[in-house]
């Protein structure tokens, strides 16, 4: 009774959100890719697959260590992964190429559900983060597939939520085989949900996992963004209401260190033309990451703010910079993972706003390496010191990528589990 009551209302919010998506559609030619999420998929052949679901850009990239332990594990298993945004398709197809077959995560409803577990054939399905949608785990336990979620976190937001609606929640949560938490807290959370305990495993987060940056990375992004040595600082996964701030310590900086340079990238890349309209009404010069840096002429070095147009770079970019300001953190949205610029050794600045990563923010915070301010004078004063002393800043950035390194592991804890719930299910003889 409660899950039609589910699958109705489900419906009913698809039919109020179809406007939304028909207009995204005809002004930003956001496709909707409907067929693939009612589940209309090309069906695979062959033997039964391994299905990693990771709903976009920063999911698709903490399960990059996943699938080449899968690879080193399971060598000939054919691996499908599923997004749910365009973004994270592109960050599939890049990282991935042929390696791994893309498909779209097929909208919560019997039908679609149906098709699309059929097309896919899974052996075993590896969910990053805590996504929890009852059809598809209800058909995939009654064809005895085992579903892991990995790096799972339930955020201060979440729970309250999903607490509410635990009697519901209880029996969804039956259906996974393992739970793999981020932290102790997140265990406790999602036990306190009704995860029966003993499938319940904290093993830290894949996103403090070091990424293995190639040697030539910082030359590469240097001669890529027409920078010249340490010049520049990078705010990243900036939101709406925080472009503005970054922007004004920005100017405020440029008063102390003439010259300095910013690397811009918002959170959601549709939202460019109005970050270049916006820095423009400022009286700064912009340059999108995607365009040339003009070597031939001054423009490359001119002063402009590069905005970051493009997804899936915004880690290693980071290892260009002098400092880091991480976005979400200043407006309330809860942050963003502020492990990416301390792993490449970079201070890192963030705002109060850090929910999602209390415990990460507290852990640079205690090191040295993480900065907490909360408007752009605290931001500009904290980057004008940086840039004065390099030496002290250098020893910043060392304080943050240790503290950052020493909470990694997370990877071989996870791929530990898969081996032992996950792969015996998996012909991989």
């Amino acid at each position: 009774m409660i899950h039609g009551v589910y699958t109705v209302a489900l419906g009913a919010a698809l039919l109020a959100a179809a406007p939304s998506a028909l207009y995204r559609r005809v002004t930003r030619r956001v496709p909707l890719r409907l067929r693939e999420r009612l589940g209309y998929l090309p069906a695979r052949k062959g033997r039964r697959c391994g299905w990693i679901h990771a709903v976009s850009v920063g999911e698709s990239i903490a399960a990059v260590p996943i699938v080449d332990g899968l690879r080193r594990l399971a060598p000939t298993l054919p691996l499908v992964m599923t997004t749910v945004t365009e973004t994270g398709a592109r960050v599939v197809a890049e990282r991935f190429g042929e390696v791994v077959t893309h498909r779209f995560f097929p909208l919560d409803l019997p039908g679609a559900v149906r098709r699309s577990v059929t097309a896919i054939d899974p052996a075993f399905v590896v969910c990053m983060e805590t996504e929890l949608w009852p059809n598809v785990l209800g058909l995939l336990a009654r064809r005895g597939v085992p579903v892991m979620i990995a790096n799972g976190r339930v955020s201060d937001r979440s729970f309250p939520r999903y607490h509410a609606v635990r009697k519901f929640l209880r029996p969804v949560l039956g259906h996974v085989a393992v739970f793999a938490m981020q932290s102790d807290e997140d265990a406790r959370r999602i036990v306190a949900l009704g995860a029966p305990a003993g499938r319940v495993f904290v093993t830290g987060n894949l996103k403090h996992e070091a990424t293995g940056d190639e040697a030539d990375t910082v030359e590469r992004w240097l001669r890529v963004l027409g920078l010249t040595g340490d010049t520049a600082w990078i705010a990243g996964s900036t939101h709406r209401g925080e472009d503005e701030i970054v922007l004004a310590a920005h100017g405020r900086l440029l008063e102390r260190v003439p010259g300095v340079r910013l690397v811009l990238a918002p959170r959601h890349p549709e939202r460019v033309p109005e970050l270049v309209e916006l820095i423009r009404r400022r009286g700064l010069p912009v340059r999108l990451r995607s365009e040339p840096p003009e070597a031939d002429r001054p423009g490359a070095r001119d002063g402009a703010v590069i905005v970051v147009d493009t997804v899936g770079e915004l880690a290693s970019i980071y290892s260009v910079g002098v400092a880091a300001f991480v976005g979400g953190s200043l407006v309330p949205v809860g942050g963003h993972n502020v492990l990416e610029p301390a792993l490449r050794g970079k201070p890192v600045l963030f705002g109060p706003h850090t929910e999602n990563f209390r415990e990460s923010t507290a852990l640079l915070e205690a090191s040295g390496g993480g900065l907490l301010v909360r408007d752009d004078a605290e931001l500009a004063s904290a980057l004008g010191r940086l840039f004065d002393d390099r030496r002290a800043c250098a020893a910043l950035g060392a304080a943050a990528r240790q503290a950052a390194a020493s909470r990694e592991g997370a990877t071989r804890r996870t791929l530990e589990l898969i081996e032992r719930f996950l792969l015996p299910s998996a012909d991989i003889a």
